[in-house]
């Protein structure tokens, strides 16, 4: 008899949700920064009004990427072989968002040190580009997935990849890159548009609506090809969601129509693009209607359900493998052992509230508008 009170399917379910979850938390919070970084250029015209934005996500950009440590480190301690074939097959555009994510605290800490012009202008571009890459490049990985990544395992599941960076810009892939850019470009705007004032705050909610109607766009094209014209995968052998973690022990097949047919076995899950479009539609009309609250509401929402979508069309994939496609992994034989995967439950549900408690007073205390005068008012501004 095991000694963990939990069976190993539902603990398996668990951190594939919890790993959604951190994901979307991640997009949610860190999408503000991503957000406000990739509109700088656009919304922010004279050193005043760039000071701004700094300060607007200043506070707070830090404790933000604390979503993205979470999801990186349950991937690695809950999905390993997930970890090891993704960071080895998207190496380089993992390097990638890791260089752009450095220039924003050399950004924010080296920009104001010297008041020359032309020095803020090079600081000003590398924060565009912290925050223009990430929100493009995560998007581009998660098209790929859908593609499957060319990876196979030996017979020792050491991970063999197959691919190259420029392999990873395909057509479809590229659009859920740009979905991903113009729904967290919906995110900063709305987040400029209601904490800032004047026009800067009116350019943020003008772009805003662009970036939430260009969202919807995007998001139903790609939802389209994912559903009628790719090909999908499927498994075709029993499943054994309780036993060990061997992705080489069941076949796989690609075939047509795949990823619709997920549609048909999870009950309701077509409320979940619903979700997402409307999101972007309530995004669009906030920001049009001078509705603040009503604009983060909406462009949250539309993460939330852009992501969940993503993830419930792959379920139970987690990434296939498009050269050897038994190799593919799945929920069912990516895992952790089942009692690694119970103890860091236990750990999750002491600090994941803590996390959500501490954020939430954190934003409570840098809630208001953020202005030239309150920078003039604060010794520690950048």
């Amino acid at each position: 008899m095991s000694a963990v009170p939990l069976d190993y399917e539902t603990l398996r379910l668990i951190w594939w949700a919890l790993l959604g979850i951190l994901l979307i938390g991640f997009a949610i919070m860190g999408g503000m920064d991503l957000g406000v970084g990739a509109l700088l250029p656009a919304v922010a015209r004279t050193d005043e009004e760039r000071r701004v934005l700094l300060n607007l996500v200043g506070p707070t950009w830090e404790g933000n990427q604390v979503w993205l440590v979470l999801g990186g480190g349950a991937i690695f301690a809950a999905w390993p072989p997930l970890y090891a074939a993704s960071f080895s097959g998207f190496y380089i555009a993992m390097i990638a968002i890791l260089l752009a994510l450095i220039l924003r605290p050399v950004g924010f800490k080296f920009r104001g040190k010297v008041a020359n012009p032309r020095w803020r202008q090079v600081w000003d571009w590398a924060l565009f580009v912290g925050g223009f890459v990430p929100a493009l490049v995560f998007g581009v990985a998660v098209g790929n997935l859908f593609l499957g990544a060319p990876f196979r395992l030996d017979e020792t599941l050491r991970v063999s990849y197959e691919g190259n960076f420029f392999g990873l810009l395909t057509p479809f892939a590229l659009l859920a890159g740009l979905v991903s850019l113009a729904m967290l470009a919906t995110q900063g705007a709305s987040v400029i548009f209601a904490r800032t004032e004047g026009p800067m705050a009116e350019r943020a909610r003008v772009l805003g609506g662009w970036a939430a109607l260009t969202t919807l766009v995007l998001f139903a094209l790609g939802g389209l090809m994912a559903l009628l014209v790719l090909d999908g995968y499927s498994i075709t052998s029993a499943i054994n969601t309780a036993g060990p973690s061997n992705p080489l022990a069941k076949t796989v097949v690609l075939e047509p129509g795949a990823w619709r047919a997920n549609y048909g076995t999870i009950p309701g899950m077509v409320l979940v693009p619903i979700l997402a479009m409307a999101g972007s539609l309530l995004a669009w009309w906030a920001l049009g209607a001078r509705r603040k609250l009503l604009a983060i509401t909406g462009s949250s929402l539309a993460i939330l359900g852009i992501i969940a979508t993503a993830g419930l069309t792959l379920f139970p994939f987690f990434m296939p493998s498009s050269i050897d496609p038994q190799s593919s992994l799945t929920v069912w034989d990516a895992s952790s052992s089942q009692l690694t995967l119970f103890i860091m439950l236990l750990a999750t549900l002491v600090f994941l509230p803590i996390i959500l408690v501490y954020t939430a007073w954190v934003y409570r205390v840098m809630a208001g508008p953020v202005t030239t005068t309150s920078l003039n008012r604060n010794p520690n501004a950048y």
